[in-house]
């Protein structure tokens, strides 16, 4: 029997990662390369690269703000850092 907040957390998780794609992809940001960036050590994440192959163009809006907000929420500063890098060099 698995714990309904960790299931929760998780499910939240997986909404953040799909935010962040979605707001890379809207942007013609390379999300893989972002999150590398910010994570240089890390192995790849099967959540990002799943979500990155679901994900279609302008299927939903996502500011810059509410990505950053999502990402710190769920510690992910280093990667809220380099998002907002990013986001002062887009068109």
């Amino acid at each position: 029997m698995s714990n309904p907040v960790i299931q929760r957390y998780e499910e939240d998780e997986q909404v953040m990662i799909q935010l962040y794609v979605q707001w890379c992809v809207n942007h013609e940001m390379d999300a893989k390369v972002l999150y590398e960036h910010a994570y240089p050590a890390q192995i790849e994440n099967v959540a990002l690269l799943k979500a990155l192959g679901e994900v279609e163009k302008d299927s939903l809006h996502v500011d810059t703000e509410t990505v950053l907000q999502v990402l710190q929420l769920f510690g992910n500063d280093d990667l809220a850092f380099v998002v907002s890098e990013a986001a002062l060099h887009m068109k």
